[in-house]
């Protein structure tokens, strides 16, 4: 009895973390999802560099994932276990280190831009889209490097509703700033996929601001010197020791994709912008399984930092049922309504077909991507950080991106063949981590 009462306010305590982390994710995926939609209204082209051009970002972005997971990790663990101190040691250094790396990545990014999308195979009719959107997104990448580490600060400590508030103000900033420098409103310019460039950094740069605002105010109100001193090097050691192998999980995950889209690139612009089209529908079926998982991976941190291993492993369990149901929900009504979203996007007959055909084949898709979603972050809060990464390199580059290349090139199945390797990946993966989570080795490597 005792134990269905704790499981009862455990589930209650999670609610309260995933509906704001579900709002704010719903919100982020919207910041990309905009720039989709009202460039759609300018061009295809546009539509298909911007694609190109946001799988490089987005692989830029993970390299910030290697401080802000242990960030998440270690302050979760270590507020369940009391351990104020340690965890504001944690955030100083996340902050440090991803200022320097975010300053490094964009410069890499605004300098690189024509060279890295022309390894991309971009070409030149894409390229002038493009080429400018990256430079102006990418010199600003740091503003994204800070907002991640402070955000993961405040979900750690059951504060998910200030990055969600903040998230609201900077999609309201964006759909104004698109509107306006997209199109040429109020006697501005029309700057086309450069105008979705400057709104979407302007928005970031806000966020950023508030949210160090909020920082001060509801959470950490100081860094104390005597805290750093001497400098914390385990806090480091550990914030690596996680941060490594989790990234490089989402790395090699978000590489694979590069490879892929240079490989779609292959099959011409229509096939490119399906894709850019299909990834940013289907966003919205696993946004419920992400903000489970994360709201799941908090509290089972709290839970592992308190030595509740077996509330950690019914918990886990919990959140991977409740995300595979409505992720098979939501993805079949996204795959009945594939015609008339596909429409809306666009004229182009080719566009619509494949993006129909693949809306189906997503279906089984979203069955083993809300798992891996799930277990990837469970499997991280409570320390086995690096199972997910060995598991993600061998399975992704030999299913995903083997099998793509096989049934979408070699075997000329196109679009559709990469998608049924996708669906093969997603679901081996699935079944993996599904026993490792019921084989309970993830309960000896806690950090507390």
């Amino acid at each position: 009895m005792e134990q269905a009462i704790q499981q009862t306010n455990i589930r209650k305590g999670l609610t309260g973390l995933v509906i704001p982390i579900f709002i704010e994710t719903l919100l982020i995926m919207m910041l990309g999802a905009v720039d989709t939609v009202m460039l759609s209204q300018y061009s295809d082209e546009s539509v298909a560099a911007v694609g190109v051009v946001n799988q490089i970002v987005m692989f830029a972005f993970l390299v910030f994932e290697v401080i802000n997971i242990g960030t998440s990790v270690l302050c979760s663990q270590f507020l369940g276990a009391g351990l104020r101190q340690k965890m504001v040691q944690v955030v100083g250094v996340s902050l440090c280190l991803n200022l320097a790396v975010g300053l490094l990545v964009s410069a890499i990014l605004h300098f690189g831009a024509e060279t890295l999308l022309g390894w991309m195979g971009l070409r030149p009719e894409l390229l002038k889209y493009g080429v400018g959107y990256m430079q102006i997104v990418g010199a600003f990448a740091f503003f994204q490097a800070l907002s991640l580490t402070v955000s993961a600060s405040l979900r750690s400590a059951n504060k998910a509703i200030y990055p969600m508030l903040v998230t609201v103000l900077v999609n309201v900033m964006n759909i104004i700033g698109n509107y306006t420098l997209i199109f040429g409103k109020f006697g501005l310019p029309a700057l086309g996929a450069e105008g979705a460039a400057i709104s979407t950094s302007i928005a970031r740069g806000v966020s950023m601001v508030v949210l160090f605002v909020i920082l001060f105010r509801k959470h950490i109100p100081s860094f104390p010197v005597r805290y750093f001193r001497p400098f914390p090097w385990k806090e480091l050691k550990n914030l690596l020791k996680v941060g490594l192998p989790s990234a490089g999980e989402n790395m090699s995950y978000s590489f694979s994709q590069v490879v892929i889209t240079y490989l779609i690139n292959m099959l011409g612009n229509n096939a490119l912008a399906t894709r850019t089209y299909t990834v940013n529908i289907v966003m919205f079926v696993y946004l419920f399984a992400i903000a489970m998982a994360q709201g799941g991976a908090i509290t089972i941190g709290h839970l592992v930092g308190q030595r509740k291993v077996r509330a950690a492993y019914l918990l886990g369990k919990y959140v991977m049922r409740l995300s595979i149901l409505v992720s098979l929900i939501l993805s079949c009504i996204w795959a009945a309504l594939g015609h008339t979203i596909f429409s809306l996007l666009t004229d182009n007959p080719e566009i619509i077909r494949m993006g129909v055909t693949v809306m189906i084949i997503d279906v089984v898709v979203e069955i083993g991507r809300a798992v891996n979603i799930y277990a990837t972050n469970a499997l991280r809060s409570a320390g086995d950080v690096n199972y997910p990464f060995y598991v993600g390199l061998v399975v992704q580059w030999t299913v995903s991106v083997g099998f793509s290349y096989l049934f979408g090139i070699h075997w000329g199945w196109g679009l559709v063949g990469m998608w049924c390797a996708f669906l093969l990946d997603e679901n081996i993966r699935a079944f993996i981590f599904v026993k490792r989570w019921g084989s309970m080795k993830w309960a000896k490597k806690a950090f507390c």
